[in-house]
């Protein structure tokens, strides 16, 4: 009798095991479990970029939140000829091209002659307060993440979109 008792919640154990797997699997594009994240490029919530980024850009977090303590990701998707002029981040940023190509350079002076073209995977990283900047040609978009909370300062405070109200 403990024999088949123990046979038997063994083969109840495992048909629970596998009702949970199969119930965690998404037809969606997005999943969440436990803190795994998985995103489909397709569910992505694209939003108006905040005020501190120029005007055209929209983005879509993927983790976190970016103005809050703790790690983030997100996208940003950029039209043509948009730039993004010379600033620092109190933290470091990471930047992968998903789509497109993205232009950046260093120093408080943009020069687009001397900007390095970063295709489709390609990646920078920017340490805290390096002073750099972007821009693009063509449609692009690129993830973004670190350690929140992101801000953004301009080496010249006219280029800051916040002050041209």
């Amino acid at each position: 009798m403990i024999r088949i008792t123990s046979k038997i919640l063994l083969l109840s154990l495992l048909v629970l095991a596998s009702m949970k797997a199969t119930t965690q699997q998404s037809h969606s594009d997005t999943a969440m479990h436990s803190g795994h994240i998985m995103v489909n490029e397709t569910s992505l919530k694209w939003m108006t970029a905040p005020p501190f980024l120029p005007a055209g850009a929209q983005l879509a977090v993927l983790e976190g939140d970016p103005a809050q303590n703790g790690p983030f990701a997100l996208r940003l998707l950029m039209p043509a000829n948009y730039r993004i002029p010379p600033h620092t981040h109190p933290t470091i940023e990471h930047v992968t091209v998903v789509e497109g190509n993205f232009y950046m350079g260093t120093g408080t002076t943009m020069n687009t002659a001397t900007a390095m073209e970063l295709k489709p995977g390609g990646f920078a990283v920017m340490p805290a307060e390096f002073t750099h900047y972007a821009f693009t040609k063509g449609r692009t978009i690129v993830q973004v993440h670190g350690m929140g909370p992101f801000a953004i300062k301009y080496s010249n405070p006219a280029d800051d979109p916040r002050n041209k109200k």
